[in-house]
């Protein structure tokens, strides 16, 4: 039986650079013939979310939310709008950080569709943040003599979304590569703003766990950062802040091996796509284990 992949995303009519990474990550995945279809949909962009599985062939599906944390979107709008009317948030047993995947029909195709859980709570993410602070150092060794910022938005409406970023912030800790490693937020306790309240390195790697560069991460985190007074000025990498060098990377989203985590997602729902993700890791400079 042929597998398609359908790749849902959030976009923006504001931000034409918020689509890139989808369709950048779309595009190595189609690369490496795992799937007989590969598309990319959106919920402020075409195409839209309502009628995605409507071009797809393939009678099974890998549905993989191109988000960061668990919540509105991703138990409520995306089913809806694929019309996935067996789907229940209880079918992915989570605690917030832990959704796998739930396997329903689409009711107006027809499909099997295997639900995936957002690519922003899956454990390999935490690679991908590693990878991130390699590419912004240019250093394969990046660690020792090092502090790591995980960046999240944070907010009160969706208590998922801070868990996200304690959680692999608490997994890249565990590996003892940083000599710190914390969670920092826009809208809650610990701020970006006082960033170099929290470390003792003098050198701090800022991530942004973000799909795509925009508003917050092109603009206000620079700015509460102190890397800048206006954002259209630009900053240096890194750039000096009380002390502190402070590399920072932009939206994780925005890295290669993200593609890799969409393919681990839709692995764990079954498909058959082992040699991708060997493939992407490689190609990306990863390896078998970005935090290796």
């Amino acid at each position: 039986m042929e597998q398609a992949l359908v790749i849902a995303a959030h976009g923006s009519h504001l931000n034409a650079e918020s689509s890139t990474p989808t369709f950048s990550h779309a595009d190595t995945i189609r690369a490496t013939g795992a799937f007989s279809e590969v598309r990319e949909s959106f919920w402020k962009e075409e195409p839209h979310f309502r009628e995605a599985l409507r071009t797809v062939d393939a009678d099974e599906v890998y549905l993989v939310p191109l988000f960061i944390s668990e919540g509105y979107f991703t138990e409520q709008v995306i089913p809806r709008e694929f019309r996935l009317d067996d789907w229940d948030p209880e079918l992915w047993d989570s605690d917030g950080t832990s959704a796998d995947f739930a396997t329903v029909t689409a009711d107006d195709t027809g499909q099997t569709v295997h639900y995936c859980g957002p690519v922003g709570t899956h454990d390999s993410m935490s690679d991908v943040i590693v990878q991130r602070a390699k590419s912004v150092t240019g250093d394969p060794g990046v660690g020792e003599d090092f502090g790591l910022a995980v960046v999240g938005h944070g907010t009160e409406r969706n208590e998922n979304s801070a868990k996200a970023i304690e959680y692999h912030a608490d997994r890249i800790a565990e590996m003892g590569r940083f000599d710190e490693v914390k969670a920092l937020f826009m809208d809650e306790d610990p701020e970006v703003d006082d960033v170099t309240d929290f470390f003792e390195s003098e050198d701090v790697v800022v991530v942004p766990l973000f799909i795509a560069d925009g508003y917050h991460t092109q603009e206000d985190i620079p700015e509460d950062m102190g890397l800048c007074e206006d954002y259209r000025d630009g900053w240096g990498v890194p750039e000096t802040v009380d002390g502190h060098d402070i590399w920072y990377a932009g939206a994780v989203g925005t890295e290669p091996l993200m593609a890799d985590v969409v393919l681990e997602r839709a692995a764990e729902a079954g498909a058959d796509v082992s040699a991708a993700i060997e493939q992407v890791r490689g190609e990306s400079g990863a390896g078998s284990a970005a935090g290796d």
